[in-house]
């Protein structure tokens, strides 16, 4: 069984079957927590093969895989932003606060890398979001220091 170390918190990886596994955290109250990991949504499947699945990823351009991980927290902000259908349902401002950040994050880091073609519609979909932060919050932050402002700077409408 492997270990990291985080402040607080000892993982630990549970299992693996080579599509993923599940990875167990011990917090300081000594509450363990397990989580799935992996790259399948689907259940995993005992005659999978990792070198097939690795070929598969192989085959994936950087840049595919950079925009679907931005496009995947965009959705997640927005769901706990209460931007969808089901409105205020999932509303969570303290996920979505880290959903924007860590968005901000990456296209802080990769733009460069995707072209301004891939990256001007996603900072855009982040400017949306963090004036939807910056309207659901009952207290707004500080110019500067709402989600991801670190990495854009203040944003106003």
């Amino acid at each position: 069984m492997g270990r990291a170390h985080v402040p607080g918190r000892s993982l630990h990886k549970a299992s693996s079957n080579g599509t993923g596994g599940l990875i167990e955290c011990a917090g300081g109250g000594g509450a363990r927590t397990a989580y799935r990991v992996g790259m399948s949504e689907t259940p995993p499947n005992e005659t999978a093969d990792f070198d097939t699945m690795a070929r598969d990823i192989a085959e994936v351009p950087a840049v595919e895989v950079i925009v679907t991980v931005a496009v995947n927290l965009m959705s997640a902000a927005a769901v706990k932003l209460g931007l969808t259908e089901e409105g205020d349902q999932y509303k969570d401002l303290d996920e979505a606060r880290k959903l924007v950040h860590a968005l901000a994050g990456l296209l802080d880091a990769g733009a460069t890398e995707i072209s301004s073609f891939h990256a001007a519609p996603l900072r855009d979909g982040l400017k949306s979001l963090q004036l939807a932060f910056r309207e659901a919050s009952i207290v707004p932050d500080a110019p500067g220091q709402g989600p991801g402002e670190k990495y854009t700077g203040a944003v106003f409408g």
